[in-house]
């Protein structure tokens, strides 16, 4: 495998989006512990287009990669796997395989036909399932690249080879490998014809792919122009069975959830994107997934088991959406509030239209000093905290308030991070107007503008986590300018009215529409004052009855007169 300094695909293209147009890395010789030591492109959104990888064949790896094997069973398919990854194309002094034994009913062995750094070890202890054993496969490897594959899936001799040359041009990147259903009848090949036919190219010939299943993301990846368009939706077609990522990635993301006995996958892939991930489908190359899976054969009874805990867990998961008015464990924003040397009123006004509004889905954090509150006889009605002690004991019975002396760790989960100053008059749907913001502009960071405040002190500001994330990824140095920045270079930064999203007062909304010359205000007005006019015409009625009671008739009619 060899390649030049100016292969193709080893670098940005001249005219895309991106800050960077020279190459990304020189693959010979790169240094594994940092691409040559040259920064990160810039990628924006889930656009992957400005890299271009090597032609498979013509570089030269540098990356060690672990293939983690989770497997239960089925030796006889497990066999198939490893002879098809004692032939691949990426050198094998960069290639270990870590087989994990997930307690099969009968203990696995290592068949004879595998790759040269070959182990096979027991799923620790603690836990079962896939997620678990591809915790104890990625902590007992040794790779700077994990490349998880399941123990069904018969791969073509580039396929760690073709997923390899991304993660030599970008580390944040998890990419997807190809693969196709079939039907696998164990009689039909052995071990050793496999090895051959993967290494002599010609895996494509084990099976009919005009009768194999391909997988239902293809759908989804074909509609949006190869996830470039997929943006902060594109972990939504990771799906296991086979990808990579760098073990740094795997690592920031927390691992695997091993609670999660189906649908971790899934799940996992949502935390990547958190972590500021690029979505790659590698479509070089393929592999076989021998057999169908559950979700193919029992999808309705797989899907109802995975959806209360992928909800609970991820909030752009379906079911939220027919479940409006739920707390869940991991909510859809984080608000963060500042309320030191804040009265009372203005963190209520403020807290209560967040709690109180359409989307309760949130959690609050309120930083103040509440070290400071002494519990011992003190002047009540002149106590120097006064303020702070009452938004304490007003707030702390809801279990989405959170009480902290400083600036709270965002939880990474969490999609969005809201800024809002103390005393902001917020409508019931504030927040509702701003997530559809975000969903509709995709922007990494929104800040909205309350009527009339030219100096920017009331403004609002929603941070999307995935792309701070990527930011302090890229960013070379610490501050928040820098970090709002580059998260304008790779998400966008939009600035949005305040309709909708801020309360204003009658008074000041006619002085601001009548100024612009808001037909629809003057409209508004018009009705207001025709509605007045018919409540006074009518409190004079109420008053002309009451005179018919107590007054003359001369006197009577003498006022009726006035009164019209």
């Amino acid at each position: 495998m060899t390649t030049s300094d100016n292969a193709p695909g080893s670098g940005l293209v001249p005219g895309q989006r991106g800050e960077r147009t020279d190459p990304v890395t020189r693959i010979r010789g790169a240094d594994p512990h940092g691409l040559d030591g040259r920064s990160m492109p810039r990628l924006w959104r889930n656009d992957y287009s400005v890299l271009r990888p090597p032609p498979l064949g013509e570089w030269t790896p540098a990356l060690s990669v672990s293939v983690v094997v989770p497997a239960h069973g089925h030796p006889d398919k497990l066999a198939m796997v490893l002879a098809s990854l004692s032939a691949q194309s990426y050198p094998a002094h960069l290639t270990e395989v870590v087989v994990v034994d997930d307690g099969s009913p009968e203990p696995l062995t290592l068949p004879p036909v595998r790759p040269e750094n070959t182990r096979l070890i027991t799923s620790a202890p603690g836990g079962w399932g896939s997620a678990h054993a591809v915790n104890t496969g990625v902590a007992a490897s040794s790779g700077q690249v994990v490349l998880r594959l399941d123990a069904d899936m018969l791969v073509y001799r580039e396929h760690v080879e073709s997923q390899m040359r991304w993660h030599h041009l970008v580390d944040y990147a998890v990419v997807m490998g190809h693969k196709m259903f079939v039907d696998f009848d164990p009689e039909t090949m052995n071990p050793e014809y496999v090895a051959e036919q993967v290494r002599a190219g010609r895996a494509a010939d084990l099976f009919d792919r005009e009768s194999a299943d391909p997988h239902w993301v293809e759908r989804t990846i074909d509609r949006q122009d190869q996830l470039r368009t997929a943006h902060h939706k594109a972990h939504k077609v990771f799906i296991g069975a086979t990808g990579s990522l760098h073990r740094t990635l795997f690592d920031g993301a927390g691992g695997m959830d091993a609670e999660l006995i189906l649908g971790g996958d899934s799940e996992f892939g949502y935390r990547a994107s958190q972590q500021g991930a690029v979505f790659v489908p590698d479509l070089d190359t393929s592999s076989w997934h021998l057999g169908r899976t559950q979700m193919q054969t029992r999808r309705e009874a797989g899907t109802r088991y995975r959806m209360p805990y992928l909800a609970n867990r991820m909030p752009y998961f379906h079911l939220r959406d027919r479940r409006p008015g739920r707390l869940w464990e991991v909510p859809v924003l984080e608000a963060v509030m500042d309320v030191d040397g804040a009265a009372l009123e203005d963190v209520d006004t403020t807290a209560s239209a967040l709690l109180s509004g359409t989307t309760p889905d949130v959690r609050l954090w309120l930083v103040g000093p509440w070290d400071a509150l002494e519990e011992g006889r003190r002047p009540l009605l002149e106590e120097e905290n006064l303020d702070l002690r009452l938004v304490r004991e007003l707030f702390r019975g809801d279990p989405r308030v959170r009480f902290t002396g400083s600036e709270p760790e965002h939880d990474p989960r969490v999609p969005f991070l809201l800024r809002a100053p103390a005393g902001a008059r917020l409508e019931p749907g504030a927040l509702r107007e701003l997530l559809r913001t975000a969903e509709r502009t995709g922007a990494g960071l929104l800040r909205s503008l309350p009527p009339g405040d030219a100096q920017g002190e009331g403004a609002l500001r929603m941070e999307r986590t995935a792309a701070y994330a990527r930011a302090r990824h890229l960013s070379s140095g610490p501050g928040e300018e820098d970090h709002d920045q580059l998260v304008e270079q790779v998400c966008g930064i939009h600035w949005t009215g305040g309709e909708g999203i801020f309360a204003v007062s009658s008074a000041a909304a006619e002085e601001t529409g009548a100024a612009e010359g808001d037909t629809d205000l003057l409209r508004r007005r018009l009705s207001r004052a025709e509605n007045e006019a018919g409540r006074l015409r009518r409190r004079a009625e109420r008053a002309e009855r009451k005179l018919r009671w107590f007054t003359p008739d001369l006197v009577r009619r003498v006022l009726r007169r006035i009164v019209r």
